[in-house]
């Protein structure tokens, strides 16, 4: 009888709820009960352009569906098409409106689009000041997209014409003039004409003046309707696989005062209340660690005063091994959050959690459950990223070896991957020249196939850890850099962290050798094939670029062509890049002595070099109000990860100090590797004067290198370090009243997967010199977030690991797929604001929430690899 009681509750609240007007809330967005309606709470970022994250935004039943909603130049606008700048948004409660002021700047173009409640509905009005200019008349129009995995084969009625969302695009195009299109970001183009000067442009799927869409599908319903505009309905997945379904009107031209009008009403299910979320980690639990799940709850649901804890037995039937109360831990942005504690259960066996009529799918309870966390990372991500290879596994080819015919001397240039080539070379090559030697080696940075030189100088250093800490032997990878062949699953006889070790350094230690110094990367030169999806072998056509051959034309010999797709090398030098270099080649050099010897000699004498050369050039610097700069950057990372206030004197004269003596923090990790690889103590001195301001400036940035020096130090280096993990304890423990989970949570557009591996390969490190101090619970806060323990959804985060629900689609090279490469390691959750976190995993091509990186996932096996060995101990 209580519990019928409670639902009746429950479910008049929601009515009561759902039967509301949207109204605007005091985080300045439109809401009723299943629907959000965000204006401009996310403006585009001109970097990246059209990412899909931006304008007007419509989170319906607690998934972000709809977006964009914004003047725009293109039917199906890409990522590299030009996006409106906000100028203004005003916020008028007292009328229930927002309005945002749009510019174009390529165009002298000004537009104010307001948005205004009514009732159940949103007015969605464009206001021009001026006329459409004459360059774009016909082309702007305002656009609003939709989330394709969530629409399509649902059906839809225009002006009472049924139709479906198809499944795959498969609508209409034309050709146009390439003189008709409109302006691309910097003036690059993301398709290449094959010579015909004319680019391709959707048709529409329908129009009308009133669209129905979701009629089938309540939860994805909306009604939307204009009388003074033709609505138009494209399948922008027809010029990229990213693209979404796009409802457009086109702007009149000629016209001022309010010249497009929209009614939009996204439907809401009466009673709606979202289901919760119950994190947990999917991977399992061992016996003896802390074992809690974090459930996530709509704020007009009712705390349950309980959750169970249910034994699948052998003969397939099951019982409540635990019952207990749940604990309320509070809101956090906007959702409510209770935890359930079922630590006390060590038995092992399979489980699963059941909350009030929400069931979890079963997890383990089993002292190995952590064993194989880096298994496919290690055998399948990495050395489907290696570069200039080719990579077999079983039946299937993953790709060819890319880039044969090398790299060329990037010209001056702004690159539209946020590259900038200078106005000199900063080389003995000249613009377009071939740069012998870099086409070896090397790590594909990400879901793209350039290598950045910083991300892969990282990658080699995580490597090296794991080699040195752990000694993997694990060899399930076939390398032959003569033959440039791997295959996946079959053992040679070397360790693969070795190979990869090796693998990453040819590509830099050529780098070092041939340009003189470290490239900022070795990149795509065209746009159209920068967001190549597919075989990187076919990016390029393996023929060297001559100026003097017609496009697409091959010269007699058959070795070179007229088609400008070599990849470049943007050389343009920063010293601070190559202490980093020089910080890698050391502790490379110590690695792979024994084992390749030659290669290791190349590095000891780059590293020494690059150093010395580096240190000098930042010396030069130092009186440059860049350094200044850059002592901020540092500033904001502590702020960041800290928490930390507005510095007092004596830490403003740390920043100072630091900020004259630049090169000392550059250095600093270089005199360590240094120090590990040749025994020399004037390496191991300059260390010393350099940690300890380093801590007091930013504890959570460098206490990591403080704890790498701890096997070459004595034991008053670790005393005095004490004082400083103690701090870090606290640090820790302030997560717990940050968030319900315990860990860093970023809020920036790259999901915060990054800074928690890097917290917790820290925080293990700490336990492992500090125990006294540090506890071994602590580090289970990782694992927990990695594999399930997060906001929006309980899956695993980590490409096929997990129990029975790990993510299933991740933004890599094969994306457009909707699959994942085993072992890829996702960003996570995507912060939106003002208070929604989101991880689709029907949709891979949000990069910020889904992209793996070789940065990344190889930190992932250094923190793997520490937490296996701990709970192994």
């Amino acid at each position: 009888m209580k519990k019928l009681l409670l639902l009746s509750m429950i479910l008049l609240a929601a009515n009561i709820s759902s039967g509301q007007d949207l109204k605007l809330n005091e985080l300045e967005y439109f809401e009723r009960q299943g629907v959000n309606i965000l204006v401009y709470s996310n403006s585009f970022n001109g970097g990246f352009n059209d990412e899909k994250n931006s304008g007007i935004e419509i989170i319906h039943h607690g998934i972000r569906t709809i977006q964009g909603g914004a003047v725009r130049l293109n039917n199906t606008p890409e990522q590299w098409d030009l996006v409106p700048k906000m100028t203004s948004r005003k916020v008028d409660k007292e009328n229930g409106s927002i309005e945002v002021g749009l510019r174009y700047e390529d165009y002298n173009f000004d537009s104010r689009i307001v948005v205004t409640a009514k009732g159940k509905a949103v007015e969605i009005a464009v206001w021009l000041d001026q006329p459409v200019p004459d360059a774009i008349a016909g082309e702007a129009g305002f656009n609003l997209e939709f989330l394709p995995s969530q629409y399509w084969l649902k059906t839809f009625t225009m002006d009472g014409r049924l139709n479906r969302f198809p499944r795959y695009a498969t609508s209409q195009t034309i050709a146009r003039p390439n003189s008709e299109k409109p302006r691309q970001f910097k003036g690059f183009k993301t398709y290449d004409d094959r010579g015909t000067n004319r680019f391709v442009d959707p048709l529409p799927l329908e129009t009308g003046h009133s669209i129905v869409m979701a009629t089938d599908a309540p939860e994805r319903m909306i009604r939307i309707s204009s009388t003074d505009s033709e609505l138009k309905l494209y399948d922008g997945r027809m010029l990229a696989q990213n693209g979404w379904f796009v409802l457009r009107s086109v702007l009149p031209k000629g016209k001022t005062g309010k010249v497009v009008t929209w009614t939009v009403e996204p439907n809401a299910i009466p009673g709606w209340i979202r289901e919760p979320n119950i994190g947990f980690c999917q991977v399992g639990y061992v016996p003896d660690q802390p074992k809690v799940a974090v459930i996530e709850l709509d704020k007009q649901d009712k705390v349950q005063p309980t959750a169970s804890l249910i034994r699948i037995k052998d003969d397939g039937t099951t019982e409540v091994a635990y019952k207990g109360e749940t604990k309320i831990w509070g809101s956090y942005f906007k959702y409510n959050y209770v935890k359930f504690d079922f630590s006390s259960v060590q038995e092992p066996g399979i489980y699963y959690i059941q909350y009030a009529d929400t069931k979890t799918n079963n997890f383990l309870i089993d002292a190995h459950v952590y064993d194989k966390i880096t298994d496919a990372t290690t055998d399948v991500w990495v050395p489907i990223h290696m570069n200039h290879m080719y990579v077999n596994e079983g039946y299937r080819t993953w790709h060819g070896e890319p880039f044969k015919e090398g790299y060329l001397q990037a010209p001056e240039s702004d690159h539209f991957d946020l590259h900038r080539q200078g106005p000199t070379t900063d080389t003995k090559y000249k613009p377009l020249e071939l740069i012998p030697g870099l086409n070896i080696g090397g790590f594909f940075d990400a879901g793209d196939f350039d290598i950045e030189t910083g991300s892969n100088i990282n990658v080699v250093e995580n490597f090296i850890r794991a080699w040195e800490l752990f000694k993997p032997q694990r060899d399930e990878t076939f390398v032959s850099e003569e033959q440039r062949y791997v295959d996946l699953h079959r053992p040679d006889g070397v360790p693969d962290i070795l190979q990869f070790i090796e693998h990453g350094v040819l590509n830099l230690v050529a780098q070092a050798e041939q340009i003189g110094h470290m490239a900022q990367t070795l990149s795509n030169s065209a746009l159209d094939n920068y967001h190549h999806l597919g075989d990187a072998a076919s990016i390029t056509d393996g023929l060297h670029y001559d100026p003097s051959l017609k496009p697409y034309e091959v010269s007699a010999d058959g070795k070179r062509s007229g088609t400008p797709d070599d990849m470049w090398a943007f050389t343009s030098r920063e010293p601070a890049l190559d202490l980093r270099a020089a910080t890698m080649f050391a502790a490379a050099s110590r690695a792979l002595r024994g084992y390749n010897d030659a290669l290791a000699d190349r590095a000891l004498v780059q590293s020494k070099r690059l150093m010395k050369e580096g240190t000098e050039l930042l010396n030069k610097r130092a009186q440059n109000p860049q350094n200044q700069m850059d002592f901020n950057w540092l500033l904001g990372i502590e702020s960041r990860n800290a928490g930390a206030q507005k510095p007092d004197k004596k830490r403003l004269k740390l920043m100072e100090r630091s900020r004259k003596n630049r090169e000392e923090l550059g250095e600093m990790s270089t005199n360590l590797q240094l120090y590990a690889a040749t025994q020399e103590k004037q390496y191991l001195n300059n260390f010393e004067k350099q940690i300890w301001d380093a801590l007091e400036l930013t504890l959570p940035f460098n206490l990591q290198t403080a704890l790498d020096a701890v096997p070459y130090m004595d034991e008053a280096y670790r005393q005095k370090l004490r004082p400083y993990v103690e701090k870090y304890k606290a640090y820790i423990e302030d997560f717990d009243k940050q968030n319900p989970y315990g860990v860093p949570i970023g809020l920036g557009n790259w999901a915060g997967v990054n800074m928690i591996l890097n917290f917790g390969i820290t925080v293990n490190y700490a336990y492992l010199y500090f125990p006294d101090i540090i506890s071994k619970e602590e580090i289970y806060r990782v694992p927990n977030w990695l594999y399930g323990c997060h906001p929006y959804h309980n899956y695993s985060f980590v490409a096929v690991v997990g129990a029975a629900r790990p993510k299933q689609v991740f933004y890599g090279n094969n994306r457009a797929d909707f699959s994942a490469i085993p072992g890829n390691v996702a960003p996570g959750l995507l912060s939106r604001k003002p208070d929604h976190f989101e991880n689709f995993d029907d949709w891979p091509f949000l990069w910020g929430q889904n992209e793996g990186t070789i940065a990344g996932n190889t930190q992932y096996i250094i923190f793997g690899s520490a937490f296996k060995n701990l709970v192994s101990q």
